[in-house]
């Protein structure tokens, strides 16, 4: 923590140069009357990286501004909601209906017809590539009369509505479907805030649209800029430059006002994973001693400074049920000596505290009694070679609830026999029979139950120990009222966020 304040200290001389490059010099106006005019100024992460368009990882950008809309919206526990679909029904395995809200508007002046959703839905489909929550699944849309549209898959999927509340699947009008197969969201979506300008990868403008179907927003609009600098980002919030700022880094929040910095717990787990297929740790009883030798509470203070949640499983506070249903995993296997195996303990420099994280395990794992090899690489010249089973132990920050807000599709990735991501390399049938059974079981307390009960086969292998929950730190100035504080990082700006009139 010494080392971190000292250089955050050291940085604050040079950081107003720094600012320079990258806001406008941009005063907020507060003499009017809260609701009419301020604008709320936004410091995101990171540029666009396919200009916007709702096909991609973009989605979220224009999600977490209030620009675009999906028929389905989901509820803290992850239960699906209505949004732009007011009701649905499943008409057999492969078949729903869904009825569309009536009175909406677009950006653009038309209204919300069945025939949109189609073609939102049918031009996600045909996009290369397919929107992530696409992987995978056939589906097809039809409209069905005047107010509802059918949508068929290809096999059975009881996670239609929760896919249908991905970003990714936002209905926008039909001018943003371009011949040759892109996507302008430019005034095109359904929400409180119409997209007006995009500055490339150096900003983008919206404004309050009044033809809101809902509750008219209280801002006048929103003005976002792209500072991927999280040192930049963080002062810009310090010196006023920005209102709500995204990811502040833990190394800055010593320099901020407490008062200012809000931390949102994260789908996000640090977990170490453990070769079940090759080398030293095909042996449960050494795997148990990694498990007992990894010391969280340290990890969590000296990397994190506290600012993370010690982990009890898989899946965090982020997803408030899980703590609510689990039960303590038996031990299947005591921990073995490790006389000194020798073992690769591997990860990768894009998140910065992970090869801290290492060089704590590292002295943990010795403590125990194990000769450790450090591998750190980039993660796009490292990922191969961990996906090939090339490591022992693979230090990795992983999203737990990928676009349909649901873990079942990170647990089969990560730990079926035939999952895509299967970095520890593991082939159990008691894992698998988990995992088929709660991606068969429909969305509710059944399904919330299966999974709790696919995550204790998983940790009953020690092939995944999970360390600790990431938290995504948030800042957002004293005038600044309701901003969204959003574990799966899809609202931050809603209709409902103000700003306060400072002046007498």
């Amino acid at each position: 923590m010494t080392r971190r304040l000292l250089l955050a200290s050291a940085l604050m001389i040079s950081l107003p140069l720094v600012l320079a490059g990258c806001f406008e010099d941009k005063q907020t106006d507060t003499s009017t009357v809260e609701g009419s005019d301020h604008r709320v100024r936004v410091a995101m992460l990171q540029p666009p990286r396919s200009g916007l368009t709702p096909l991609s990882d973009d989605a979220f950008k224009l999600s977490r501004w209030g620009a675009t809309e999906t028929l389905i919206r989901l509820d803290p526990i992850g239960d699906p909601q209505p949004f732009l679909a007011t009701e649905w029904k499943q008409l057999d395995p492969k078949t729903w209906r869904f009825v569309i809200r009536k009175g909406v508007t677009f950006h653009d002046g038309t209204e919300l017809t069945p025939q949109h959703v189609v073609n939102s839905l049918m031009a996600a489909t045909r996009a290369a590539p397919k929107p992530r929550i696409l992987d995978g699944v056939t589906l097809a849309a039809e409209v069905d009369g005047a107010d509802a549209v059918i949508i068929q898959t290809g096999k059975d999927d009881p996670l239609v509505p929760n896919r249908l509340s991905s970003p990714q699947l936002a209905i926008l009008a039909t001018k943003a479907y371009g011949a040759d197969g892109r996507v302008n969201p430019i005034e095109a979506g359904t929400g409180p805030f119409s997209l007006k300008v995009i500055n490339g990868t150096t900003s983008a403008k919206l404004d309050r649209f009044d033809g809101y179907w809902g509750e008219k927003a209280k801002l006048a609009g929103i003005d976002a800029d792209y500072v991927p600098d999280g040192t930049a980002r963080a002062a810009s919030l310090r010196t006023g430059n920005a209102d709500v700022v995204e990811a502040i880094p833990v190394s800055q929040v010593a320099l901020l006002d407490p008062s200012v910095v809000h931390e949102v717990p994260m789908p996000r787990t640090n977990t170490l994973y453990l070769n079940t297929r090759n080398g030293p740790l095909t042996d449960p009883a050494l795997r148990a001693a990694i498990r007992d030798a990894v010391d969280r509470i340290s990890i969590v203070n000296a990397v994190y400074e506290g600012r993370a949640d010690i982990a009890a499983g898989l899946l965090g506070p982020a997803l408030p049920w899980a703590a609510k249903v689990r039960k303590p995993v038996a031990n299947p296997v005591a921990a073995g000596a490790p006389n000194g195996a020798e073992i690769t303990l591997a990860t990768f420099t894009d998140r910065a505290e992970l090869p801290e994280v290492a060089v704590l395990l590292e002295q943990q794992l010795t403590k125990a009694g194990f000769k450790v090899k450090q591998e750190v690489r980039q993660y796009a010249h490292i990922e191969a070679d961990a996906l090939a089973g090339k490591f022992d132990a693979f230090i990795l920050s992983r999203a737990t609830v990928l676009d349909s807000g649901d873990p079942v599709a990170y647990m089969f990735s990560d730990f079926a026999c035939e999952g895509s991501f299967n970095i520890a390399q593991l082939c159990d049938p008691a894992v698998d029979a988990a995992l088929a059974k709660a991606a068969a079981t429909p969305s509710g307390d059944a399904r919330r139950q299966a999974i709790i009960d696919a995550e204790a086969a998983v940790l009953a292998t020690n092939a995944a120990i999970p360390m600790l929950h990431e938290r995504v730190i948030q800042g957002e100035a004293a005038t600044v009222s309701a901003a969204e504080r959003d574990p799966r990082e899809r609202v931050l700006i809603s209709e409902r966020t103000a700003i306060a009139d400072t002046k007498p």
